[in-house]
């Protein structure tokens, strides 16, 4: 889909509304991971010289329509000022009196955040009254939210009906990210999925396998399909009930041409935990008393050998269990195999979701892939083709 952009558009002296997403994590007080601010930095740089006053709304974790001063964003004020390396004003709410008194004493240039907009329930319930009231403090909108454009909320749909809606630069990339991954990729294409179950990601390889031309199944994910075939899997992690949905989903993938890859070896071990006793066996010689954990070197081998013929490649799931040692071989393994492809340029790859993004940083080659996405729900829902509220607001 076409959406518009900030190319062209004139923000001097303008009040300027940028859906952020400053949901980061914090632990014990302290934000751990600045990835989402440090992304939202060019667009406020750029708005901000071209002299427009740029006023930053978000949520944070899930008040429920309340005050929960834990859940402030006085400390997301703070950290952007840090990013940005200049005074950042901070609003104690995100419409009524604070927030207009706050807006009207902005100058051009000047960066101003307003308090969480989940401390009031007409932001999940997209109520026209709050979107309006947040539409009264600027005079254009801008969303850089991708990661909550799946929601249709106030601050993330509503007020893009009020005003004049772009695009923002972070949001512009993710879209013409993933546009190139599966709307018009170069083939062949392929892609990664991996998880604990079948019945959370139905819709995902419902729409994948009409999309690329293979498909590769990993994580415990990969047990149910390989148990509803008659593999056994020993005692690994699997979903019996969902064995004729693998089943139909094998057949969709064959009438579609889509290949659907599965490990031919797996690393397994009797118990779960760091670092046990483990064994590499063949697919269909699993131990009855064994857990498959991790895919196998000749699984891994193969994976790495088959992207010499791919041009796309979209990722969404570790092969294996692996946040714990010694199972996060494969996975580390096979990125640091798609980020040498992409460096060669031989590779376009597009990664997302939080296990993923974590699995990255762990094998050193977040940086490396074409595009990794921060966003979770809102990349998953795209990979499944549905249409994101907060960007079909966007259209053009």
């Amino acid at each position: 889909m076409s959406f518009r952009t900030l190319d062209g558009v004139a923000v001097a002296g303008r009040r300027v509304l940028l859906r952020a997403d400053l949901n980061v994590p914090v632990r014990e007080g302290k934000i751990t991971d600045l990835t989402r601010i440090e992304r939202l930095s060019p667009t406020i740089r750029e708005l901000s010289a071209k002299g427009a006053r740029v006023i930053l709304c978000s949520h944070f974790d899930r008040p429920k329509g309340r005050i929960v001063p834990a859940m402030s964003l006085a400390p997301m004020a703070v950290a952007l000022g840090e990013v940005l390396g200049r005074s950042v004003a901070f609003a104690t709410d995100c419409i009524g009196p604070p927030a207009e008194l706050a807006v009207a004493e902005l100058r051009d240039g000047e960066v101003l955040v307003l308090e969480n907009t989940r401390f009031h329930a007409g932001e999940e319930a997209n109520d026209p009254g709050f979107a309006a009231s947040l539409a009264a403090l600027a005079d254009l909108y801008v969303n850089d939210a991708f990661s909550a454009a799946h929601r249709a909320h106030a601050s993330t749909e509503g007020v893009a009906h009020l005003l004049p809606a772009y695009a923002g630069r972070l949001m512009e990339a993710e879209l013409r990210a993933l546009g190139a991954a599966l709307a018009h990729p170069e083939r062949p294409v392929a892609a990664i999925v991996g998880g604990a179950k079948v019945s959370t990601k139905l819709e995902l390889l419902g729409n994948l396998v009409g999309r690329v031309d293979r498909l590769v199944i990993g994580g415990a994910m990969a047990n149910t399909f390989l148990a509803a075939q008659g593999i056994a899997v020993g005692r690994s992690l699997q979903e019996a009930e969902m064995h004729p949905t693998a089943r139909e989903i094998l057949v969709q993938a064959a009438a579609a041409g889509c290949t659907i890859v599965l490990p031919v070896d797996a690393v397994v071990a009797r118990e779960f935990r760091a670092n046990p006793p483990i064994e590499t066996v063949a697919i269909g010689a699993v131990p009855a008393d064994a857990m498959i954990l991790d895919v196998g070197p000749a699984s891994v081998a193969a994976l790495v050998a088959s992207l010499a013929g791919l041009r796309t490649l979209v990722w969404n799931g570790p092969l294996g269990a692996f946040e714990t040692p010694p199972f996060d071989h494969a996975t580390v393994a096979l990125a640091r195999a798609v980020a040498a492809a992409t460096s060669a340029g031989a590779l376009r790859s597009v990664a997302g979701g939080g296990d993923t993004v974590a699995a990255l940083r762990q094998a050193g080659v977040a940086e490396r892939l074409s595009y990794v996405s921060t966003a979770g729900g809102a990349f998953l829902e795209w990979l499944e083709g549905k249409t994101l509220p907060g960007v079909a607001a966007l259209a053009g």
